[in-house]
């Protein structure tokens, strides 16, 4: 577990709520997760700013607790069902219409609060309906539409390799809308990763129980990053971020490695993601 956690930095939180940048076009609720606020709070903090440039209220209720993804992943269900009823209720106190996930694993088990809570009388109809509220960041984005205009990431052309989280592609079925994105920001290259749709060996808390066979997984998945050239890779799930991470490194070949709202952050407020290429190279290669 040490070994695949980052260091932790300052925690930075995000208002309860923040306005919409322009004229409003949505109100959002937002979970700011454990994981995500803990490790990568840059990544909340960027996922709000995106969303308000883009015309969103959103609202973080301040008394939010774990979605109970992880505890559903290693069979604490009935732990899982009591961070979901406490969600439940705070998010329906916010009064919002939708709930923006920025983690794979987190949205895949909040949109199966109805079978989770199927057989609890008071919560089973309040979830069927909360799930189905939930979406990813991206779909979000992609069913408003773009209002904000985009900017480089960097001076030179960036070849960018987009990491399919499992609990996003295989569990949620969003596959289209990050692509999308991504690929509307200028001087952005997109390319898939060889056999993209397998593990790279986070899966929850899979590389917690079975290191051996996760490590395995995730070699693999860097090789595959590897092949495509990549100067920049880019997930939705924290868990493939850090095991990627640490597969690239142990390759030797680190890479800069973030998360969608962070690239898109970026590319709105018009600022340089560091360690991207800043010039190009006389053969049109990246440096």
């Amino acid at each position: 577990m040490q070994s695949l956690a980052p260091p932790l930095g300052p925690r930075v939180a995000v208002p309860g709520r923040t306005p919409a940048q322009g004229t409003r076009r949505a109100v959002v609720g937002m979970l700011t997760g454990c994981v995500q606020r803990e490790f990568f709070g840059e990544v909340n903090a960027a996922t709000v700013r995106v969303l308000a440039a883009e015309g969103c209220e959103v609202v973080a209720p301040q008394a939010q607790g774990c979605c109970g993804a992880l505890s559903v992943h290693t069979g604490r269900e009935e732990e899982g069902r009591r961070f979901a009823r406490r969600l439940v209720d705070t998010f329906e106190e916010a009064g919002v219409e939708t709930v923006v996930v920025n983690s794979a694993g987190c949205g895949s088990t909040m949109k199966e609060y109805a079978h989770l809570l199927a057989d609890d009388p008071d919560y089973a109809e309040r979830a069927r309906a909360f799930a189905g509220r939930v979406r990813d960041l991206s779909e979000v984005l992609v069913e408003l539409g773009p209002v904000a205009p985009r900017h480089p990431v960097a001076p030179a052309p960036v070849t960018l390799a987009y990491h399919d989280a499992c609990h996003l592609r295989h569990a949620q079925g969003v596959t289209s809308a990050p692509r999308e994105l991504l690929g509307g920001i200028p001087g952005v290259e997109l390319v898939e990763i060889p056999d993209g749709e397998i593990c790279c060996g986070s899966a929850g808390v899979y590389n917690i129980l079975q290191p051996e066979p996760a490590t395995e997984l995730g070699d693999r998945k860097a090789a595959s990053i590897l092949r495509t050239g990549a100067g920049l890779v880019v997930t939705a799930n924290p868990g493939c971020l850090m095991q990627i991470s640490r597969a690239l490194e142990r390759a030797g070949r680190p890479l800069p490695f973030v998360h969608t709202a962070v690239v898109l952050d970026a590319s709105l407020r018009g600022v340089p993601l560091p360690g991207l290429p800043t010039q190009p190279r006389a053969d049109g290669a990246d440096r």
